[in-house]
């Protein structure tokens, strides 16, 4: 079972990425990357995509030209799970 964080860990965890932001009140994190043209945007979405699936654990985004949005949430316990913070650091690592 995953285990949803409380506020705290939350908080401390969020201070560990760049750019991120809590989303729902609380129960998601987003962030909003942005890129020089689509096919940019599209190939991060495409390896983004790869380490999601390596961590069976997939965003919901959206993409409109040089833009993706980003949001992460743990549907199996309703909120923020250590999984997101460590997907969102993947995510910026690319």
């Amino acid at each position: 079972m995953i285990q949803k964080l409380d506020r705290t860990e939350c908080d401390s965890a969020l201070q560990a990425l760049d750019g991120w932001t809590y989303s729902r009140d609380g129960d998601a994190i987003t962030k909003t990357y942005k890129f020089k043209s689509f096919v940019m945007a599209f190939g991060w979405m495409s390896s983004a995509a790869i380490l999601a699936e390596k961590a069976d654990h997939h965003p919901e985004w959206f993409n409109v030209y040089n833009r993706v949005d980003v949001t992460l949430t743990t549907h199996d316990c309703d909120g923020l799970s250590a999984r997101d913070f460590a997907l969102a650091k993947k995510f910026d690592a690319i």
